[in-house]
C-alpha cells in the first residue's frame, strides 16, 4: 500500500535524522524497564550473570550498555546459562529481537520500545510464549542489519528513534507456558513415564507408570505452579476423585474449569501437589514396574515417591 505523505516525510525524517545521527549511533548506555508478570518471583540474569531477582508484579530499571548480552530467568526449569529459555537481545542502537530454546521455554518474553508507537514496519511489540513462536530466532544470530529506510528482515526488528529505551515483560501473557512433555518418575528416571492406561481415553482410566514409549498417551500439558495436568490433544485430566485421600488411584476425567479434583500445583522442588489437600502424586510403593496405578499420598518432605520431573 503506498505510504501516506505525512508517512513519506516522517520517514524522510528519520532516515536523515536518525537513521544516520552520529548521536543515536554514540549512544552507549539506555535504561531497560524489565516487569515479571509470572506467578511466582524470578530470577533476572543479564549478560549470563545473576542481577538480582524481581518479585511477583514488580518491575526493576537497568541502565546498561547498549550491548549487554540476553536478558532472561532460569524459572520453571529454565537454566542459568540459558538453556530452556527464552531470551531478549539487543544490537547496537536500535536492534532488538528474541531468541528461543527450540526444544523447550521456561518463561515467555515480550519486548516493546518504551512509550514509542510503532509505525510503518519499525518498533513492534514482539512477543514469544512458546517453542512455536514466530517472532524469535531459534538460535542467536550472527551478523547486524544494515541501516535501512525499511524495517529488517523478521525475527530482527528496529526502533530508529534517537535514545530509544525498551520495556522487556517476563510471562507477558500472566502465566508459564504449557508445554507438551513426559512426566518422569524419580525412580525410573528418563526410561519411565506417567501414562494412559491402554491410550483409552475416556472418563476413569487408570493414570500409571509405563515404559516410555513416545505415545499420545504419556503427552501431558503442565505448568510450574498452580495447573491442571491435560493429556495433550485430549480434553481430559488428571483426577483425583471427589474423595482424595491416601491411597486412591488416579485417573483421567474430562477436563472442567475450577475442579477440586484437577486443581494441581506443580512446584519448584518437582512436586505434584492437589491444592489445598495435602495430597501429592505418588510412585505407589516406590515401584516403577509397568502398569503400576498411580495414587494420592499424604505429602511428605523427603518422599522420592513424590518427585516427579519433565
Amino acid at each position: 500500500m503506498p505510504l501516506s505523505l505525512a508517512s513519506t516525510i516522517l520517514l524522510a525524517s528519520l532516515t536523515s535524522s536518525t537513521l544516520a545521527s552520529p548521536m543515536a549511533q554514540r549512544q552507549s548506555t539506555r535504561p531497560f524497564y524489565i516487569a515479571n508478570n509470572c506467578p511466582t518471583s524470578v530470577n533476572l540474569y543479564i549478560g549470563g550473570v545473576l542481577s538480582g531477582s524481581i518479585g511477583k508484579g514488580k518491575s526493576v530499571t537497568k541502565t546498561l550498555p547498549v550491548d549487554s548480552g540476553f536478558f532472561y530467568t532460569n524459572v520453571n526449569a529454565g537454566s542459568p546459562t540459558a538453556e530452556g529459555t527464552s531470551r531478549a537481545g539487543f544490537l547496537g542502537p536500535d536492534i532488538y529481537y528474541i531468541v528461543k530454546d527450540p526444544t523447550y521455554i521456561n518463561a515467555g518474553i515480550s519486548i516493546v520500545p518504551h512509550k514509542q508507537a510503532a509505525f510503518n514496519g519499525f518498533c513492534p511489540k514482539i512477543e514469544c510464549d512458546s517453542i512455536d513462536c514466530t517472532q524469535a530466532f531459534s538460535f542467536p544470530p550472527t551478523g547486524v542489519p544494515p541501516n535501512s529506510t525499511t524495517p529488517p528482515t523478521p525475527p530482527y526488528f528496529r526502533c530508529p528513534v534517537a535514545s530509544v529505551t525498551f520495556d522487556i515483560t517476563f510471562c507477558p501473557t500472566g502465566k508459564f507456558p504449557s508445554q507438551v512433555t513426559t512426566i518422569h518418575p524419580l525412580f525410573g528416571g528418563a526410561q519411565k513415564c506417567m501414562d494412559v492406561r491402554g491410550a483409552k481415553f475416556e472418563n476413569g482410566t487408570p493414570v500409571q507408570v509405563y515404559d516410555c514409549n513416545k505415545t499420545n498417551a504419556q503427552r501431558w500439558l503442565i505448568t510450574r505452579g498452580n495447573t491442571k495436568v491435560q493429556l495433550a490433544g485430549t480434553n481430559f485430566c488428571l483426577d483425583a476423585g471427589s474423595n482424595p485421600a491416601s491411597g486412591v488411584g488416579l485417573k483421567i476425567w474430562q477436563c472442567y474449569d475450577n475442579l477440586a479434583a484437577q486443581a494441581w500445583n506443580y512446584s519448584d522442588d518437582d512436586r505434584i501437589t492437589l491444592v489445598g489437600k495435602g495430597q501429592c502424586l505418588d510412585l505407589t510403593g516406590g515401584n516403577t514396574a509397568n502398569s503400576n496405578q498411580l495414587q494420592t499420598w499424604q505429602c511428605y518432605a523427603g518422599n522420592n515417591n513424590q518427585v516427579w520431573t519433565v
